[in-house]
């Protein structure tokens, strides 16, 4: 397992590797300054500052050399700008020229994540070490990491190792780990305080039987803020079996569980100051005799029946039971995650989680968290014009909307009907994967939307410092 605190060090002068960061408007400036030598050697190898481009600079011995790389922007750079060299490098020590790291330190680490847990021979490069003067952006970062790399490696995990009772074993490390209170309810229980999460889950294995995770930290007297996953370990499709293409990756479809999972052990590892209820439904929708079906009326916990379109469209249903027991105990934010329908990725594609909320200043903080880290959202409408479409006959609404339109805002305006009057909700239907590598994000599990969030949770609840005890 990887330390990430051993890859960023702070830099007290030791022997170190210097890397130059050049961008395409001051790269002629910077050239000048460099001898005859590596003059020649760039023009020789044919460097042109592009993006991502990088050369080596031969020193006065073999051992002396120094790197230098291209980036978008030489004086603000993003969190991915030196991942590429810290995947590409050989091990050892490594400082930036004339400037701090900033914002590249997360992208430095993420670079050198793996996920080698299924290879009988795994190859391991030796550990690259960045140097930072900013000796206060270490402990963050790292943090940060460490919780990207939980949800890489929960939903990289194979749904037979990764079924709803290691979910729960995830959780439960996380509980005892930072003094929080887990509950868990299935079986009986479940059945009858969750018809929705046990419905979908109760065709599984009974290995596999459905549950709802519950872990409560924090003091009473300060906000209560509920973080709410999707936690489909596996998603056949139920009776509306998916084909076979759609099905292959649906060990992802905890996705969101992973999500408020990372989040919440980031909330009480730095003792923000809120009460945390984090709420997981977690459960496989699975094809056996005692499946749900298509045309059936469930009751959800809230009390509205909910008549079934199609028993893939499960997410809404686990989430609507989970959203009503957060709503019981009057919290001043919600925040769910899900990888809740294909529509927000024909709209988006896999890079950009749709993020719907209910109200405008919230919105602004989690676009502007968003922006801080590097971990773009795109707002999303909640059309209640939309609404009409998850009308049925015979039950209160339908869990699959009447249209093949807007189906990502159709599941939010499900989801909406969960929520209390008046309480701050987002929502992230996030795809949690990437399908293709690029710098620092390699091709697999995917945090997307984590870090806008923690970030927007630090700037509403975290006073400490401010002039206000915690």
């Amino acid at each position: 397992m990887i330390d990430y605190s051993d890859l960023i060090q702070p830099d007290k002068g030791q022997d170190a590797r210097l890397i130059h960061v050049v961008d395409k408007s001051g790269y002629d400036e910077w050239l000048k300054t460099r001898n005859a030598r590596e003059r020649a050697h760039l023009a020789a190898v044919g460097f042109k500052p592009d993006a991502f481009v990088h050369a080596i600079l031969p020193g006065d011995d073999p051992e002396r050399w120094a790197v230098v790389t291209a980036v978008a922007k030489a004086d603000g750079l993003s969190a991915w700008c030196l991942a590429k060299l810290a995947q590409i490098l050989p091990e050892g020590r490594y400082r930036l020229e004339g400037q701090p790291p900033g914002k590249a330190l997360f992208g430095w680490l993420s670079a050198q994540y793996r996920f080698d847990t299924y290879q009988s021979n795994p190859s391991v490069k030796g550990p690259r070490v960045l140097l930072t003067t900013d000796v206060g952006a270490i402990a963050p970062t790292v943090a940060e990491m460490r919780a990207v790399a939980l949800v890489r490696d929960l939903v990289n995990t194979p749904a037979a190792d990764m079924g709803p009772a290691a979910i729960e074993k995830a959780a439960e490390r996380i509980a005892k780990a930072h003094g929080g209170t887990l509950t868990v309810t299935k079986g009986e229980a479940l059945e009858q305080g969750y018809p929705m999460i046990h419905a979908v889950g109760r065709a599984a294995a009974k290995h596999h039987a459905p549950r709802l995770i519950e872990i409560v930290w924090g003091k009473e007297d300060h906000p209560r803020v509920a973080l709410i996953g999707k936690g489909i370990s596996f998603d056949s499709g139920g009776l509306d079996i998916k084909p076979a293409a759609g099905m292959r990756m649906m060990k992802k479809d905890m996705g969101g569980a992973a999500h408020v999972l990372a989040l919440a052990e980031l909330v009480m590892a730095s003792g923000l100051p809120v009460r945390l209820h984090c709420l997981v439904a977690a459960a496989e929708n699975a094809i056996s005799s005692d499946a749900f079906r298509p045309g059936d009326v469930l009751k959800s916990r809230k009390g509205l029946t909910v008549e079934i379109g199609n028993t893939d469209a499960e997410g809404r249903l686990v989430l609507g039971d989970a959203l009503a027991r957060a709503g019981e105990d009057k919290p001043d934010l919600i925040v769910d995650f899900a990888t809740l329908t294909g529509a927000a990725r024909v709209a988006l594609g896999p890079d950009l989680p749709a993020l719907y909320v209910n109200d405008d200043a919230l919105a602004d903080d989690l676009m502007r968290g968003g922006t801080e880290r590097d971990d773009p959202l795109w707002r999303m409408p909640l059309w209640d014009g939309y609404a009409d479409l998850l009308e049925t006959d015979i039950a209160d609404l339908g869990n699959a909307g009447s249209s093949s339109f807007a189906g990502s805002i159709t599941a939010a305006l499900f989801l909406k009907r969960f929520i209390p009057e008046g309480t701050l909700w987002a929502h992230f239907d996030t795809f949690a994967w990437r399908p293709s590598a690029k710098p620092g994000r390699p091709k697999g599990g995917a945090a997307l939307g984590l870090r806008a969030t923690w970030a927007m949770l630090q700037a509403r609840y975290d006073r400490r410092g401010k002039g206000e005890a915690s």
